[in-house]
């Protein structure tokens, strides 16, 4: 219980910084309260369960979500920490996907499966507004995917993608210098 709190904290404190920038304990508080952090919690609830072999309570806080949060997140889905849900209305998200830390998610993105593979992310990955990334495909560390993008292949690390099918705009190094693609 005390590792999901710790990670709920690093959570909390990812998404402050994100919204207010600040992770100063009054913008904690107001970050509980903003829209998409209750199904940050039922979500880390859900996935603490699972790895206590605890099914029904962990059917139970993915149905909450479904609820309270306004989204659908699978039971096997795995973020690291730092998982920023913006806005949780319209999120979909396969039981199969896979995600490192620091996922910052908009609302209406759907991250799903197509003929039982789903995607891979990576760290420090950004998921605008309606974005849809579907199928075997792997987002680099550091990549941005622009609103109402379709991601149907893999994208490199530190790439913008846009558009329907997305496609590379700009590419970043790591320490955030960016040219044209």
């Amino acid at each position: 219980m005390l590792k999901t709190l710790r990670i709920i904290g690093k959570d909390l404190r990812q998404k402050a910084r994100w919204c207010y920038e600040s992770e100063s304990l009054p913008t904690l508080v107001k970050t509980l309260v903003t829209d998409g952090t209750a199904a940050m919690v039922l979500y880390r609830l859900m996935q603490s369960s699972r790895a206590h072999g605890l099914a029904p309570l962990e059917m139970v806080f993915n149905k909450l979500n479904t609820v309270v949060g306004g989204c659908i997140i699978g039971r096997g889905a795995e973020f690291g920490e730092g998982l920023v849900l913006i806005h949780s209305n319209g999120v979909v998200i396969n039981g199969s996907v896979k995600a490192g830390r620091n996922v910052h998610i908009e609302h209406q993105v759907t991250i799903g499966a197509e003929r039982r593979q789903s995607p891979e992310i990576g760290n420090d990955v950004y998921i605008g507004a309606g974005a849809k990334i579907i199928g075997s495909v792997k987002i680099g560390d550091g990549a941005r995917i622009g609103a109402n993008a379709v991601v149907l292949h893999d994208v490199p690390p530190h790439t913008t993608v846009v558009g329907i099918p997305a496609r590379p705009v700009r590419r970043r190094d790591e320490e955030g210098s960016s040219s044209p693609s």
